[in-house]
């Protein structure tokens, strides 16, 4: 069951979008000019008992969606390439085409660089404020300093993809949100974000073991030159 906002809670939105919520996460009608395939691939969907509504129209167009694209690379088809500066995330097809995702970015999407491997992962999971959260601003996260459970209002949205190294949790996560105006851009808070429906479709093609390449801003500029010509939405 989706509980109610409380005060706390609603404040606690507001510091992780750090945007004034203009535009709520329900079903809107889709502006003049948005595409047949934009509309069939953000869709309203049910999921596990709850109703994913549809990206707002506002929110699409055909350079934000999913899609295949040319990237030249020697990794092994299955890897996630992450670039926190383009703001996109890369599953790798073969040597010449990978699956392109649009993420928002958070201030801990930056924090961390290098290898890691998806260790688990969790349909509509909980989440918890961390402690630097909690020392930072007490009075905004302790209200759900024990944890808010998954759903529709949680930051961690319907899926999340949980990265490790060398058998720790890296509390880097790339996960989906309720908040489709955050994806494309850089916030305060989170990690890696996606739309719900790209995140379910992400979590789909995606196992347990999965590696992680998470680039540097000076791997990002320098991986660019492997990024051709966009292709087809899937």
């Amino acid at each position: 069951m989706i509980r109610p906002f409380t005060a706390p809670l609603a404040r606690i939105v507001a510091a992780l979008c750090a945007l004034t919520i203009l535009a709520a996460c329900g079903a809107a009608p889709m502006e003049p000019g948005v595409s047949r395939e934009l509309r069939d691939m953000y869709p309203t969907m049910e999921d596990n008992g709850w109703t994913i509504p549809a990206v707002p129209a506002q929110y699409l167009n055909d350079d934000v969606k999913r899609q295949i694209v040319t990237y030249r690379n020697d990794r092994t088809p299955g890897t996630i390439i992450v670039d926190p500066y383009s703001r996109h995330l890369f599953y790798i097809i073969d040597g010449t085409t990978a699956k392109r995702y649009t993420v928002g970015v958070g201030k801990a999407g930056r924090g961390f660089a290098g290898r890691g491997i998806i260790n688990h992962q969790k349909d509509w999971p909980s989440w918890t404020p961390t402690q630097r959260m909690l020392k930072t601003d007490p009075e905004l996260y302790g209200p759900v300093a024990g944890g808010m459970e998954g759903g529709l209002d949680n930051p961690l949205g319907a899926r999340a993809l949980y990265l490790y190294r060398n058998g720790r949790d890296t509390l880097y996560r790339i996960h989906g949100t309720p908040y489709p105006w955050t994806v494309g851009g850089m916030d305060s808070a989170g990690c890696i974000r996606l739309f719900q429906q790209d995140i379910i479709d992400l979590a789909k093609i995606t196992d347990n073991g999965t590696q992680v390449i998470v680039l540097s801003e000076a791997q990002s500029a320098e991986d660019q030159i492997n990024r051709g010509p966009l292709g087809d939405g899937v």
